[in-house]
């Protein structure tokens, strides 16, 4: 039995994720396992396809590269790497990339056991990304989604969508609706 967590360094935690069967994010030197993170459903994966692809022709029109859930995100200074269900960038991004630094946009499909993080956590940390235009955040639960957005002078706003709508999404110019979003799933409308 062991006993109490170990701390990674920086350099650890991406030496050791290269040989790990499963992505682990790292945070504030610990390791946390994505299979952990069990509880996702159909819909999850759905919704973040439906999202990816919506997204990717625009992106490359942009000379942006899409990626889905595959590429971490690493945070100013390095203690915290991110796997987002959706980023897109506009750096120069290398095949065999780690990370990316610069994301332009960022989104996360909610689960249950994501749902605390993405919504505090990761909305803090995110906002400290110079290059982060916005951070859609997509309910699995109900037809709702909320779009953390920085505007002209560097502030950040919120938007909130639920039932139907039409979401702009920063950095790639593209608007999406609800129905778009939550196509192939039957995820109801709040109550």
């Amino acid at each position: 039995m062991t006993s109490a967590l170990k701390k990674l360094t920086e350099a650890e935690y991406l030496r050791t994720e290269e040989s790990s069967p499963f992505k682990r994010e790292y945070v504030d030197g610990f390791v946390y396992p994505l299979h952990a993170q069990a509880g996702t459903k159909g819909k999850h994966g759905v919704i973040a396809l439906n999202v990816a692809t919506s997204l990717y022709r625009p992106a490359r029109g942009r000379g942006c590269q899409i990626y889905a859930s595959d590429l971490r995100v690493r945070m100013p200074g390095g203690l915290r790497y991110y796997y987002p269900d959706v980023l897109v960038t506009c750096e120069n991004v290398p095949d065999d990339a780690l990370y990316a630094e610069a994301p332009c946009l960022l989104v996360e499909v909610l689960s249950e056991s994501t749902r605390a993080t993405d919504l505090g956590d990761k909305v803090r940390a995110y906002q400290e990304l110079p290059s982060l235009q916005g951070y859609l955040l997509i309910d699995t639960e109900h037809r709702a989604v909320r779009l953390h957005r920085r505007e002209a002078g560097g502030d950040w706003s919120e938007h909130y969508w639920e039932g139907q709508g039409e979401v702009e999404l920063p950095c790639v110019g593209v608007q999406l609706s609800l129905d778009d979003l939550y196509e192939g799933t039957r995820v109801p409308p709040l109550p």
